[in-house]
């Protein structure tokens, strides 16, 4: 018996080695591909630097317009090496965007024998879904988040006597890693509801403990995002909480569902 089991573990690490080596295959792939394009999507990353959100109170929309006086900045690099491995990092970073699909269906491929047979017709949806939970993310942390944080971080109380001069590294660093944390964060939805498919928590219970989300929305926005500041960590605890929100109404139609 003891034998049986720990075949079983081994067959269980040699598959999952399997699909991290797929993932890996496709996310070189895709680096190859995406490097010689990083010039591009560095200056693609400017677009929150360059301009600011701002909202129209007369037509009732939102609208960018030119950051006059960071428009024409450039960032500076501070060592030999670091133009060479920022190209190297954004392009790393597109990558892996562009391979979460794969990163997905690898996940259920994983997951999927355990589950019913009902539940493995799920793929699809799965990938779709995570992958749309993602970039929906992404785009709203670089088309929202960063243009408004930006315009205020580099513009508050300036005076005469300071003047915003980024390097490219602390920039780069910066973007990316709130879009990464944007993209995982927007992931919260489906991970209630695996949780309540797997019968760890109900609907009713997510409700009941709101409060506590709350206190532990605000507590992971202030690990995830890159600065210190209150401002920043407001701007990723409130989607957590709408997300949260989110994930107890599909959660609550999906029990509904299944009971039916």
């Amino acid at each position: 018996m003891a034998d049986t089991k720990m075949m079983s573990f081994l067959d269980h690490l040699g598959d999952l080695r399997k699909k991290i080596t797929v993932s890996l295959i496709v996310l070189l792939v895709a680096f190859m591909v995406t490097f010689n394009y990083s010039e591009y999507i560095l200056g693609f990353l400017m677009f929150p630097l360059k301009y600011n959100l701002e909202f129209s109170v007369q037509k009732m929309y939102l609208y960018f317009s030119p950051q006059d006086k960071l428009n024409n900045m450039k960032l500076i690099f501070l060592s030999p090496v670091e133009g060479f491995w920022m190209n190297m990092k954004i392009s790393l970073v597109a990558a892996m965007i562009l391979s979460v699909p794969v990163f997905f269906q690898q996940l259920w491929s994983f997951v999927s024998p355990g589950l019913h047979g009902k539940e493995k017709k799920y793929v699809v949806p799965f990938v779709l879904t995570g992958t749309l939970l993602f970039l929906i993310g992404v785009s709203f942390c670089f088309f929202i988040v960063l243009p408004f944080a930006m315009s205020f971080l580099l513009s508050y109380k300036l005076g005469d006597y300071m003047m915003p001069m980024l390097s490219v590294g602390m920039y780069v660093d910066f973007c990316l890693k709130f879009v990464l944390a944007f993209g995982a964060v927007f992931e919260l939805p489906i991970i209630i509801l695996f949780f309540t498919r797997m019968g760890f928590v109900t609907p009713k219970t997510l409700a009941k403990h709101r409060k506590y989300a709350v206190l532990l929305a605000f507590l992971a926005a202030a690990i995830l995002t890159p600065t210190p500041d209150a401002f920043n960590q407001i701007l990723m605890a409130l989607p957590i909480i709408v997300l949260y929100e989110v994930g107890i109404l599909v959660s609550r139609i999906f029990a509904v569902k299944e009971v039916v």
